[in-house]
């Protein structure tokens, strides 16, 4: 299978993929295929799946195992598959990871722990038993507005301080901390976006990439971006990031997944479906989504007619 330079293995941007249902709410493997292929073809690096906007939390352990295999399959290599693997008990993150590994995924992505709100000596004795369970390359998963307890800067450089953790999924996008965080890290620690309201800005402040909604939406778009970013090319950033941040807004909402289902919906390509506790977006939302989608549909069909 080709190798993925490691240098570039995580940056730019990574969808979080969807986990696609059909009518009988059981996964709609076509539909996951094709949200595997679409984003092959649109020249990523890599792809998330079981994680949040993979509705991971209603998914059964065969059901996350055959989404990882399945990615895997389809993958044969091109890109690389990482796995969502976090859970609020360690043992049960222990497992995912497991269950990962045993499927050939090349990375976890592994979330602080929610809810139960552990301090931060928790948090390190947490990451060290993943990294001690797994072969696998972690990237750290930070996103406190879900789980109530944001990574410190000094646990991040402890963890940083073994190989086996390789990047930041921040979902905080604070510039602030990417200086910081950028002067202490090694140089080959990723540090990706988790918020695709504040990717252009983390992008042209240094930021590897991002770990995407809307890149499973308008891919190709996302990687201009990302291009135009790694080159300095400042003025292209800005002609797009307007467009790109509504359309982020419209997404992230209250209802992001649903939201991203029925944004992809409107391509056919998938099901807006949803699982409880989860429901489809209203008739007023939908109309709000599918306006944002119009404003950016036309400039990316100008802008890709444009050489690279």
């Amino acid at each position: 299978m080709p190798d993925i330079d490691p240098l570039h293995r995580f940056s730019g941007f990574i969808a979080d993929l969807p986990t696609p249902f059909d009518n009988d709410d059981r996964i709609d493997w076509p539909a996951f295929e094709r949200s595997c292929e679409s984003q092959i073809r649109s020249g990523t690096r890599a792809i998330v799946v079981g994680e949040t906007m993979g509705e991971a939390s209603t998914l059964s352990d065969d059901e996350r195992k055959e989404l990882i295999g399945q990615a895997v399959r389809t993958a044969r290599g091109r890109i690389a598959v990482i796995a969502g693997a976090g859970s609020n008990s360690t043992a049960r993150a222990i497992e995912l990871s497991a269950m990962a590994e045993a499927e050939d995924a090349d990375t976890i992505l592994s979330v602080v722990p929610y809810y139960n709100k552990p301090m931060q000596a928790g948090l390190l004795a947490h990451f060290g038993a993943i990294a001690a369970s797994t072969a696998l390359p972690i990237l750290l998963h930070d996103n406190p507005a879900r789980t109530a307890r944001e990574l410190s800067d000094d646990t991040i450089l402890r963890l940083a301080q073994s190989p086996q953790f390789v990047g930041l999924n921040d979902a905080t996008a604070s510039a602030a901390r990417l200086f910081r965080l950028r002067a202490a890290l090694p140089q080959e620690f990723y540090l990706l976006c988790g918020d695709d309201v504040h990717a252009v800005g983390w992008l042209a402040s240094g930021g590897d990439g991002c770990i995407s909604t809307i890149a499973n939406i308008f891919p190709d778009l996302c990687h201009r971006v990302h291009r135009a970013a790694a080159v300095g090319d400042l003025a292209a950033c800005r002609r797009l990031s307007a467009r790109l941040a509504a359309l982020a807004a419209a997404i992230s909402g209250d209802a992001p997944v649903a939201a991203l289902k029925y944004a992809i919906s409107v391509s056919g390509s998938m099901k807006p479906r949803v699982r409880l506790p989860l429901v489809e977006l209203g008739a007023g939302a939908q109309r709000a989504v599918a306006r944002v989608m119009a404003g950016v549909a036309e400039p990316a069909k100008a802008l890709n007619d444009q050489p690279a």
